[in-house]
């Protein structure tokens, strides 16, 4: 049964804080560590949650909603790219509805006619890591994972190894071109390495490395720092899409497979044109029917709009394209005795109780763990340890617990702890929240790591050669509690030589990474501090309006005030209270899609001595320099818009998605902070506000002069 919508405007902020992490914390585990801990179609599930909020309560949506980011930061001892063309993910469809719902969508952006057809490419949706090959005169040059869509790791020597991958294109080619697609392992290739693995750990007398599934081996064997070890692993290619290039050898997405095809990439036999949505649905069909003799693992089909200059006009949001969408299978389940319920704490105090379990397989992975969430969830399945329960899982290692089929027998109810199992403070669970949390913040080991870690982590300060186990020695040694303690390790140079495992170079290396983030991105350095709904996307979205940490500062100090003094009026309910302070928050931020709960986190943590400490401590170590924004220079550049009455060539989300181009910011309503209306025919209440406050009016005709005027 699904659970129903939040109640309130707070609710669904509190809701969101917590999907956000969740996922967040979701996507570095796929995407970066490459151990998933949940199935795809638990994923789906908290992306669906997540979005069914936001449709309800628009006001409420993150800046770091889990709806606009991609994959997860790159770690590990790659160097890091720089995509020349961000790395999108795709939305997803889960039902024939769901698939006719994105060509509605479709053609409502495009304004397009009755007569006018959709055409789709359908091709399957392989199982594998996204990577992108360029190309530049005709020879590859560069390799790179996706990353989080924005930086990838560098693994051109590893792509070279791959027989299937050519090292250079014909002469037709263009001078740049980036092809993209997946590195994957087919399924008897996968069962072939384990064996090979196996075998070699019996001869050596040591414990072998197995690979959950082939996903997990491709990714794996791909991000070697040793090419060789790549050039043993069985990995293929197959290509679908293209990235930055100089010129297209087609204007449908089916015409440059084809020409892909042509340059001796491989490309899926599958892959189809599809002049109308029911031969895309019967195509969906036809390959799910085929999906078990498939050579790969595939949890989908994936479909295009074939057409690339409308693909060029839909442009993206968030995350993902507006042309494609990924059309998911059902999962897979099977059953299986629950052992026991352990609780893991994280970075943020949360307590999720994991399940351990007698292993099974599942659609051809061996399963021996699964997460369990939260206590609510515990509670709705009724689970304790002994236990049968069923298993869904829709392609990742560790499923989704759908039912528990013994829940009747007499057994004690299994009791969440009231306690934090690493330090015993108190576990609470605050109002509107579905989460429990430990109390003990700073003196819990648990989150003092993991505050620490997260850091330094890739996302955050990515500070070279403290990882975990390092940050553990140092807090063991004292010589770490706050991250701006991190400034001051080499102070215990001389003591670190002294230590088993460091040497000069190690130590100098170490040292020359910390003073090399001295002057270190301010978006990366506010995420960091791990500050409730302060994200990464959210941190850059405050310094664009805000531009330093004074500004910051500055901003949570206005927050204070402007709770401190807003007073519930006679007769007023807490809700519209709150609805009212919230507003009022949010306006007094000015940044689109950073609401009230960001608000309310800045003035929490500030109202705090001790975190006004942390902060000016950290500050007097590091100085973060202005933040930049990047967008096409025109005359709206940082300018607020409005768009009202009816625009004839291009609909109110293409023209908003133009404005965003050009570095402005759109808004709904008209107001004193309003610098430009661009007005169709219908215009009304807007247009006179406009008038009354002397704001600069145009029509849609000068608007398309601004866009089309401004150099790409």
């Amino acid at each position: 049964m699904t659970a129903p919508l939040p109640a309130n405007p707070q609710d669904a902020a509190l809701e969101l804080e917590r999907l956000a992490a969740e996922i967040a914390h979701h996507n570095r585990l796929y995407h970066t560590d490459d151990a998933p801990e949940i199935s795809d179609a638990d994923y789906d599930a908290l992306m669906r949650r997540n979005a069914a909020i936001e449709a309800a309560f628009p006001d409420q949506v993150r800046a770091d909603s889990p709806s606009k980011t991609v994959g997860a930061a790159p770690t590990g001892n790659l160097q890091k790219v720089t995509h020349a063309k961000p790395m999108m993910s795709l939305d997803n469809a889960f039902s024939d509805e769901d698939v006719i719902d994105f060509i509605l969508r479709v053609r409502r952006f495009l304004s397009l006619g009755t007569d006018d057809r959709v055409a789709l490419t359908a091709e399957p949706k392989i199982d594998g890591l996204s990577c992108s090959l360029r190309y530049e005169h005709r020879r590859l040059v560069m390799a790179a994972t996706r990353g989080d869509g924005r930086v990838g790791e560098d693994v051109t020597a590893n792509v070279r190894t791959i027989e299937d991958i050519p090292q250079t294109l014909p002469a037709d080619a263009p001078d740049v071109f980036e092809v993209r697609g997946e590195v994957y392992m087919a399924k008897q290739d996968f069962d072939a390495l384990n064996a090979r693995l196996l075998a070699e750990a019996e001869d050596s007398g040591k414990e072998a490395r197995q690979f959950a599934n082939p996903r997990n081996a491709a990714a794996g064997s791909l991000r070697q720092k040793d090419a060789e070890v790549t050039r043993a692993r069985p990995l293929k290619f197959l290509a679908h899409g293209w990235g930055e290039t100089s010129a297209l050898p087609a204007d449908t997405q089916f015409g440059v497979i084809r020409a892909l095809e042509g340059w001796g990439f491989a490309v899926h036999p599958l892959v189809v044109e599809c002049v109308q949505v029911e031969a895309a649905l019967a195509h969906y069909r036809r390959i799910e029917a085929q999906r078990a003799d498939l050579p790969f693992d595939i949890d989908g089909v994936v479909y295009k709009v074939d057409r690339l200059d409308w693909q060029e006009r839909l442009g993206s949001v968030g995350r993902a394209p507006r042309w494609a969408i990924a059309h998911k299978f059902p999962a897979e389940r099977a059953e299986t005795t629950l052992n026991d319920i352990e609780i893991q704490v994280g970075r943020t105090g949360k307590l999720t109780p994991v399940a351990k379990l007698d292993p099974v397989t599942v659609g051809g992975v061996v399963v021996r763990n699964a997460t369990l969430h939260n206590a609510d969830e515990i509670e709705r399945l009724g689970v304790r340890p002994g236990d049968r329960v069923v298993l869904q899982r829709a392609g990742d290692v560790i499923p989704q617990i759908v039912e528990n089929l013994t829940r009747d027998v007499a057994r004690e109810a299994w009791i969440f702890p009231t306690h934090c199992p690493q330090c015993q403070s108190d576990a609470v669970r605050e109002e509107g929240e579905v989460d429990i949390r430990c109390t003990g913040g700073l003196i819990c080991p648990a989150q003092r790591l993991e505050r620490l870690r997260h850091f330094v982590s890739r996302g955050a300060l990515d500070i070279e050669g403290l990882g975990e186990k390092t940050i553990v020695e140092f807090l063991d040694l004292g010589w770490i509690a706050e991250p701006a303690d991190i400034f001051r390790l080499a102070a215990h140079r001389e003591e670190l030589l002294g230590r088993e495992g460091w040497k000069e170079k190690s130590v100098e290396n170490l040292l020359d990474a910390i003073e090399a983030k001295r002057a270190p991105d301010g978006a990366r350095l506010l995420f960091g501090l791990g500050i409730r709904h302060i994200g990464a996307i959210t941190a850059r979205d405050l310094l664009k309006r805000y531009a330093t940490f004074d500004a910051i500062k500055a901003l949570a100090d206005e927050l204070i005030a402007l709770r401190d003094s807003t007073a519930q009026q006679i007769g007023e309910t807490d809700q519209k209270f709150r609805t009212r302070l919230d507003k009022a928050i949010a306006e007094h931020i000015g940044v689109e899609n950073v609401g009230a709960a960001v608000g309310h986190a800045l003035a929490d943590f500030f109202h705090e001595p001790h975190n006004r400490t942390v902060w000016d401590d950290l500050l007097a170590e590091v100085t973060p320099p202005p933040f930049v924004v990047e967008a096409r220079e025109s005359e709206v550049t940082g300018k607020t818009l409005v768009f009202t009455g009816s625009l004839e060539t291009l609909s109110r989300d293409e023209a908003k998605a133009q404005a965003e181009k050009l570095g402005a910011r759109v808004a709904g309503s008209v107001s004193a902070k309003t610098d430009l209306v661009i007005a169709g025919p219908g215009a009304g209440s807007k247009l006179k506000k406009a008038a009354e406050l002397g704001i600069r009016v145009i029509d849609e005709a000068e608007w398309n002069a601004i866009y089309s005027g401004t150099s790409q």
